[in-house]
């Protein structure tokens, strides 16, 4: 049985030596997954959009080998959490931290 190449064990101190704080770390990391998968998912859209047709008839519609192809290319890319998580341990997130003190 072959295992899920998504499922990886993950050094949470690795993480957490980033920001000093898993949490923190944690949340960084999904913000960035949330962006990513934002992306993706308007990207295939975009793919996707150029084979629409206007019909909206269900006998009408037929199965395109290139929305196909497209769909299961972008189903075999890692998951956006998987990459946040990678681009994070090495060092390609900029986080920071807002200056909220008054003047």
């Amino acid at each position: 049985m072959a295992t899920n190449p998504s499922i990886i064990t993950r050094d949470t101190d690795k993480i957490a030596d980033v920001t000093g704080n898993l949490y923190e770390s944690v949340s960084v990391i999904s913000k960035r997954a949330r962006q990513i998968s934002s992306k993706m998912k308007e990207e295939l859209n975009n793919k996707l959009a150029e084979f629409a047709s206007g019909v909206d008839n269900l006998e009408e519609v037929f199965e395109n080998r290139e929305q196909i192809e497209i769909s299961k290319f972008y189903e075999r890319m890692p998951k956006a959490g998987s990459i946040a998580i990678d681009e994070f341990i090495e060092g390609k997130t900029y986080h920071g931290y807002r200056d909220t003190t008054e003047e």
